[in-house]
């Protein structure tokens, strides 16, 4: 029987949630926050009532995304799924997305769970329950006056994993970063990748390459490719460390017309789950069968392949057939501001979170997949949640910019004229418009039709807002 201290946090919780939707705010967090203040065991209470496996997706780029994806496809084999789709990932955000789950009589019908939790908060999380699965995307520098130096991410990721000995950790491969943490833990883990080169190296390029030396003995690694950022094919010469071949593994990439590519599962013996042995897992399926399926999606930028790998590989781990793929991916309108479109008065509108270096270029090259003429807002706020340090600028290529099919960029948002500043210092002219919806409603008066606004943190729920408004 469910106690009143509980059903009296459900209906509270409920009411706050709703109440800061009408006042046009987004309000999870205050909700979740609220319920552990009216019933302190509340998260674990309602997370042990969830049937099956419960995933959690950590990482620095890619969360919301995968997380959102993982969902979809676990819905599409008919599961009842809690998920914090808004992408609210400390713990009052976490909190939330089961107590909003819940019914009124203050129980959680529920089959599994995709939370998506911010890997500082992993800590204070994993307390209320133990993930079955944990999907480790990258580690990139984020927001260093909030988090400070990557080793910090790191230290706090381990623990959480001893936190939960049994949790199954899916690791991107291709970083070295996230490779060693999850090959160092005694957690059962399995890897995705891309394997072959699919760009060839700019020679100019200036981009921040995190991770460069051994975690393990201290050496500097050597690359046979890089895709972006750190994110390749690495060893370490000094004491053999180096890029599994992955479980997971994508080939014969294709970005001409949206995402395509060949996913083969290795370690799968013929009709039955991956092992998910620590022992097994770097035997790259010697002996064993190899499945492979072509992938395609209708999306822009490299980046999301890995998202959508690691939630097939995920989801494929915990043994689901995902026979529905292809009509999923045909379907999956990305939300919250993750290459999310709007058609308003004729212009096609992609909205699209860009908060450190590694993120921002990734946009960037989005963008420029893109050979239309386009024009480009760009909003750069200072809050708490973005971390009030703001020289990642400064380390984003956006002297990439400065190409014939951009027809103009526009700063806006808080630190607009440190924005103005950076595109100035690599000779590209921006306009100067501090309040976001002016300059949305300015773009769309006299652009070109085809408008690509650029957000980080807190700049997002509202720049959403307003054009959901439009």
């Amino acid at each position: 029987m469910t106690g009143l201290r509980t059903l009296l946090a459900v209906w509270a919780a409920k009411g706050i949630s709703a109440a800061c939707k009408l006042a046009g705010k987004q309000g999870v967090t205050m909700a979740g926050r609220f319920a552990m203040k009216a019933d302190p065991q509340i998260l674990k209470k309602l997370a042990a009532q969830v049937k099956g496996p419960i995933f959690v997706v950590c990482g620095t780029n890619g969360k919301t995304t995968t997380n959102n994806l993982l969902c979809s496809f676990l819905e599409a084999e008919g599961k009842t799924v809690v998920c914090n789709h808004t992408g609210s990932n400390m713990l009052g955000g976490v909190a939330a997305a089961f107590v909003l789950a819940a019914g009124w009589n203050g129980k959680i019908k529920a089959d599994c769970a995709c939370i998506e939790i911010d890997e500082a908060s992993t800590v204070r999380v994993f307390p209320y329950f133990k993930p079955d699965y944990m999907v480790l995307t990258n580690l990139f520098r984020d927001q260093l006056d909030r988090y400070g130096e990557i080793d910090i991410t790191m230290n706090l990721l381990e623990k959480a994993m001893q936190m939960a000995p049994d949790m199954k950790v899916i690791v991107n491969a291709d970083d070295a970063l996230s490779a060693f943490l999850a090959m160092d833990s005694k957690n059962p883990t399995l890897t995705y990748g891309i394997t072959g080169k699919v760009f060839e190296e700019d020679k100019d390029s200036h981009e921040i390459r995190e991770g460069r030396f051994c975690k393990r003995c201290g050496g500097k690694l050597t690359y046979k490719y890089y895709h972006y950022s750190q994110m390749g094919d690495y060893v370490c010469p000094d004491c053999g460390f180096a890029r599994p071949v992955p479980d997971f593994e994508a080939t014969d990439v294709d970005l001409a017309n949206g995402l395509a590519f060949t996913v083969t599962e290795h370690g799968k013996k013929a009709g039955k789950e991956p092992s998910l042995n620590t022992e097994d897992v770097w035997l790259n399926g010697q002996g064993r069968r190899s499945d492979s399926r072509r992938i395609r999606a209708n999306y822009r930028g490299f980046y999301n392949i890995y998202n959508i790998l690691a939630a097939y590989s995920t989801a494929r781990a915990a043994g689901f057939e995902l026979k529905n793929l292809d009509e999923l991916l045909k379907k999956f309108n990305p939300q919250n501001g993750r290459m999310e479109s709007f058609e308003i008065g004729g212009t096609h509108v992609l909205l699209n979170l860009a908060k450190n270096p590694a993120g921002f270029n990734q946009n960037i090259s989005a963008v420029m997949e893109d050979r239309n003429p386009k024009d480009i807002i760009i909003v750069i706020n200072d809050n708490a949640q973005d971390g009030t340090d703001i020289s990642w600028l400064w380390d984003v290529d956006f002297d990439r910019m400065a190409d014939p099919s951009i027809r103009s960029i526009t700063v806006s948002g808080i630190r607009c004229q440190d924005m103005r500043l950076r595109m100035k210092y690599v000779d590209i002219e921006s306009e100067l418009i501090p309040d976001v919806e002016t300059a949305i409603r300015a773009r769309l008066k006299d652009g070109c039709g085809n408008l690509y606004v650029l957000v980080n943190y807190t700049a997002l729920y509202s720049t959403r807002g307003i054009l959901e408004k439009m």
